[in-house]
């Protein structure tokens, strides 16, 4: 890898971190040396899980877990989704917590269907493909946010994860104390009466 990289550049330490995730760690760091531009699909469940939120859903939870929590794992983004990187186990756990919660029931039964969008969580036996090492081409789709920069990198949980969720799910909804308006009601403008 070149001496001068971008804040989105995998470091070496950040590479071996997520070539431990394959079976072959060896082969994969040899496969980044030759190619570093290339993205690879990695195992998810030993090294680490990956939740994946919509893109612009992804970036309300990544907001407030560096604005208001612990900050955030390793996170990327690919073909229009926010790919972030948890401790092992998170995807086995997190799917009940959204069910706990009422996440997705809440919000069919408030009419806010479209409001929260569904969490893919991928663990154990899922794969996931992770952007090159190098900040790629725009074309690509595919790119770092936080780039992995250690061997030992903190991944958030399921608890940060159910946090950050149901915070950026609050904020992307406004709740009206008033009902909505009714289509053929009269409506008159009475800002002009003396």
């Amino acid at each position: 890898m070149s001496s001068t990289r971008n804040v989105s550049d995998v470091t070496a330490d950040g590479a071996a971190w997520l070539a431990s995730a394959g079976a072959y760690p060896r082969s994969t760091l040899a496969l980044w040396e030759e190619r570093p531009d290339a993205p690879v699909v990695l195992p998810c469940g030993s090294a680490f899980d990956v939740v994946s939120a919509p893109t612009v859903f992804g970036r309300r939870m990544l907001d407030r877990m560096w604005d208001e929590g612990p900050g955030s794992g390793p996170v990327a983004e690919f073909r229009g989704r926010m790919l972030l990187f948890a401790a092992p186990g998170t995807a086995q756990r997190l799917p009940s917590l959204l069910e706990w919660e009422e996440w997705s029931a809440r919000g069919r039964r408030d009419g806010r269907a479209g409001a929260v969008p569904p969490l893919l969580c991928h663990g154990a036996g899922d794969a996931v493909t992770v952007p090159a090492l190098a900040d790629p081409s725009p074309r690509s789709g595919a790119r770092w946010l936080v780039a992995p920069d250690t061997r030992l990198p903190w991944l958030p949980g399921p608890e940060v994860l159910l946090w950050a969720a149901v915070r950026a799910a609050r904020a992307a909804v406004r709740i009206s104390i008033f009902p909505s308006a009714d289509p053929d009601a009269k409506v008159y403008d009475v800002s002009r009466r003396r």
